[in-house]
């Protein structure tokens, strides 16, 4: 087995390590996230959040949490696309609605606050 394939299981395993450390409640609120791709040269990695967090008003503050603190805890990761399939052209699900919240199509996608954990 080469080094390139050895440090990629690694890398692979650390990404997998970290999500399972840093976001049980995930897991514990009936969601999941799986690693889609992991790009050695670039430092990119893409994770896709499914089951509840596909309807999970939080979930984009999850998302800002896993991309910041990923960056930081492993160095090798440059940049981290985490979304729910539920961006438009991803996985043609829905946007979440909150009560009392309008439609509209011409405005910018807003991640939400900071992550509170």
């Amino acid at each position: 087995m080469s080094t390139e394939s050895q440090s990629g299981e690694d890398l692979e395993d650390r990404v997998v390590s970290f999500l399972r450390r840093n976001f049980p409640q995930i897991q514990m609120h009936g969601g999941s996230a799986s690693i889609t791709n992991i790009d050695q040269e670039t430092g990119e990695v893409d994770i896709q959040l499914s089951g509840a967090c596909s309807g999970c008003g939080i979930s984009p503050m999850t998302i800002q949490a896993i991309k910041a603190r990923m960056t930081q805890e492993i160095p090798e990761i440059t940049k981290v696309n985490a979304d729910t399939g539920m961006e438009g052209g991803h996985g043609g699900g829905m946007s979440p609605s909150f009560p009392g919240e309008t439609s509209d199509d011409d405005a910018e996608e807003d991640e939400g606050p900071q992550a509170p954990f």
